[in-house]
């Protein structure tokens, strides 16, 4: 389990980041300032409204202090790979989905130390781990920001060789992910088990609510339906494996993923249950 933790997580969460990197363009970050009313709506509901949903789950389904850390932690996550995929499969605006992904991961890198930090005081207390704020920063930009910009290099000086290795690395990163929530999963079992019948519940209403949420502002704010699709499922689908590897990092010397990984985890399995029918649904509405 050490060599889980202190290599194979942060390693598997670098490579789902590189593959993140090589579907990103420049182009992607000027888009802000070309469609920045959509932009703008879709970084809101992800930087300000998830967290402020996923809090209101936590006072409804009275979450456990360490599981409601845990979640807090998964609503500062950025989307991730997996957001991009399934915008695409729903048909919605693909550009708009890959510029929330990889402009709100760059900044989750300053954001998500800061607000876990927060989190865990507000929900523990004295019991709180300490979290080095600076010391989080630096191994978020090392394993999230620096594989992100090493993709893009790739994409741009290369393009034969992204074209080569992208669907290998992609199909690479489904199966880190894979082993990654199953490894969080097992190293919580008996945890899992006794806070299954509220934590699994929990996530999956704070899935619900988030896609429900995202389409209705995008809604509220007459973006068209391709639009309002990529915001509503940038909004609900975070990066789980980036949650369990911030929950494992704030636990000095951890021997197991802790508690603080369990419902990203769980959010990681649940998340394909509730989004593939609102994914159907919003495939069908595009002829």
């Amino acid at each position: 389990m050490d060599l889980l933790i202190t290599v194979f997580l942060p390693l598997a969460l670098a490579i789902i980041m590189f593959s993140l990197g090589l579907g990103l363009t420049l182009d992607d970050f000027r888009r802000v300032f070309l469609s920045p009313k959509a932009f703008g709506i879709g970084a809101l509901s992800q930087v300000v409204i998830l967290p402020i949903v996923a809090y209101a789950v936590v006072i409804l389904f009275r979450l456990p202090a360490e599981l409601a850390v845990g979640l807090m932690i998964l609503s500062f996550c950025p989307g991730g790979v997996t957001s991009n995929i399934l915008t695409k499969f729903a048909r919605g605006d693909l550009a708009l989905s890959i510029s929330l992904t990889g402009i709100v991961s760059l900044v989750s890198v300053v954001t998500v130390p800061l607000l876990v930090a927060f989190t865990a005081d507000h929900f523990m207390g004295v019991d709180a781990p300490p979290v080095n704020v600076t010391s989080l920063a630096i191994a978020m930009f090392v394993i999230t920001a620096l594989p992100v910009a090493l993709g893009m290099a790739v994409r741009h000086f290369a393009p034969g060789l992204t074209a080569t290795i992208e669907r290998f690395v992609e199909r690479l990163a489904v199966a880190l992910f894979v082993i990654v929530v199953v490894g969080a999963l097992a190293a919580n079992w008996t945890l899992f088990v006794e806070n299954l019948a509220v934590l699994g519940p929990a996530v999956v209403v704070l899935n619900a609510v988030l896609l429900s949420i995202g389409l209705g502002i995008a809604r509220l704010f007459a973006l068209d339906g391709r639009q309002a699709t990529a915001i509503s499922i940038e909004t609900g689908i975070q990066n789980a494996t980036l949650g369990i590897t911030v929950g494992s990092l704030i636990v000095e010397q951890a021997s197991a993923l802790p508690p603080f990984s369990l419902p990203s985890g769980v959010y990681g399995i649940t998340m394909y249950v509730v989004s593939l029918p609102f994914v159907f649904w919003r495939r069908g509405l595009v002829d």
